[in-house]
This record gives C-alpha cells, structure tokens and sequence, in this order.
C-alpha cells in the first residue's frame, strides 16, 4: 500500500488517502495539482484529498498513527 499525506504551512503530515500502486498515487497528485511551486508543494483541487494542503509526501510505510480505514482507498480524480 502507498500512503498519501496533505501537509499545511510547517504543520504535521495528515493522512490523505491511500493507493494500491505508486503510479495511481503520483497520477490523482498530478490531477489534483492546480499550481506546483516546487517538488511536492502548490495548490490543490478542492476536491482532491490534498485540498486545503500546501505540500504532499508519499511513504510506502504509514508515517503517522491514523487509521488508514479513514481515508479513501484509490480515490479517482472527480470533475468539480
């Protein structure tokens, strides 16, 4: 499984969703990317689970104690 976390302003990595493969995880963070500043920050869809984040990072390990029973599995990319 491939962790997806949504980090705001200097703030702690919050679990956003999970992906079975590493190609469907960077594929929803390139749909929900509105505007990259550099590597792994920018602005997010408001839809998407990084809404609301300032950057993102990926682990194949959970980094966090959250439950990943959470957060949605596999989200696809939605038309707002």
């Amino acid at each position: 499984m491939h962790y997806l976390y949504g980090i705001k302003r200097d703030g702690p990595p919050c679990l956003a969703a999970t992906f079975t493969s590493e190609p469907q995880l960077l594929a929803y963070v390139r749909w929900a990317t509105l505007e990259s500043y550099e590597p792994q920050h920018g602005k997010f869809e408001q839809g998407s689970a990084l809404a609301s984040c300032n950057s993102w990072k990926s682990s194949v390990e959970p980094i966090t104690s959250e439950d990943p029973s959470n957060v949605s599995h596999n989200p696809p990319p939605s038309m707002l």
